[in-house]
């Protein structure tokens, strides 16, 4: 027995350790489930996860990404070459109706945008395809709403979430019972900080979309917000547009996503600026602006 060596884990390791028995639980219990992929930061460390959970096989379920069309061009390049190098089925689903009426966020406002290209995206997708779960990278520390979620969040046939009405989950318990139409979002991310999150992909060379990482851009100053520059986006009377040295903490459309000025240039940089920080990363999304219950209403739709 004295031969015998106690190995204690790391935080990492236990965070890692609990993600891929929730990604293997989800596995065996549900019939058919799907990765979301956003293509940031979390979903590629979901993947890499997942990846680990069934290695040496392939990733045995589709990765979905709901795509608006307003994506940075770097992400759309990046998600191409990563599904080719893994080999992985990529579903890309789009509100093809809303896009062809031109539904953008200067035509509507900035949260029916998002219900039209997102959430009814999402909902249409899970309803196509008969997903009974769906992987989300999300996590708790991120936003109010988000920190009421449970691992294992239940949708109704709707896919609607009713955040007074959760299933507790004792320990590691999780009820993946449902019935027929109904789902489940699952975020196994859901105990990472963003601090976790980027030490792990510094640790496993997670390769993310460089835009995280400060370059030049062409960038519209707006209301206190740093929007990048593209043709779809109108130009309004009180606009200045500049060349900045910028980077992105979070990654979404290209019209509600705000930049940081920054010269982070490297993982190790970004690591020691979040040891220091407490700004939220989604400060600069648009998206989340307008009241303090704002992301919890689109969560309430279906939105992920």
């Amino acid at each position: 027995m004295d031969d015998i060596k106690c190995q204690t884990l790391s935080h990492l390791q236990q965070l890692e350790a609990e993600s891929i028995f929730i990604i293997r639980e989800v596995f065996s219990e549900f019939q058919n489930p799907v990765m979301l992929y956003s293509i940031g930061k979390d979903s590629g460390v979901m993947l890499r996860l997942a990846q680990k959970a069934f290695y040496p096989g392939k990733i045995p379920f589709p990765l979905m990404h709901i795509d608006t069309g307003y994506k940075f061009p770097e992400m759309y390049e990046f998600r191409d070459q990563l599904v080719k190098n893994l080999d992985c089925r990529l579903i890309i689903e789009r509100n093809e109706e809303a896009i062809l009426k031109g539904c953008s966020p200067f035509k509507y406002s900035v949260p029916k945008c998002c219900g039209f290209l997102k959430t009814q995206a999402l909902l249409n997708g899970i309803k196509k395809y008969k997903f009974d779960a769906a992987f989300g990278g999300a996590r708790r520390d991120e936003e109010k709403s988000r920190a009421k979620e449970r691992v294992y969040s239940y949708r109704d046939k709707f896919g609607q979430w009713d955040p007074k009405n959760q299933r507790p989950e004792l320990w590691n318990l999780y009820n993946s019972k449902i019935d027929e139409e109904e789902s489940i979002r699952v975020f196994p991310l859901s105990n990472w900080t963003e601090l976790d999150v980027w030490i792990y992909i510094q640790m496993e060379q997670i390769p993310v979309v460089p835009i995280y990482f400060s370059h030049p851009r062409k960038i519209i100053r707006r209301n206190g917000f740093l929007i990048p520059w593209a043709p779809h986006i109108p130009i309004l009377p009180s606009d200045t547009i500049e060349t900045l040295q910028v980077r992105f903490r979070s990654l979404g459309c290209m019209s509600c996503t705000g930049a940081v000025l920054s010269p982070i240039s490297t993982v190790d940089d970004i690591i020691e600026d979040l040891v220091q920080t407490r700004k939220s990363e989604r400060e600069n999304r648009i998206i989340d602006h307008g009241s303090d219950s704002s992301m919890e209403q689109k969560k309430k739709e279906g939105y992920f």
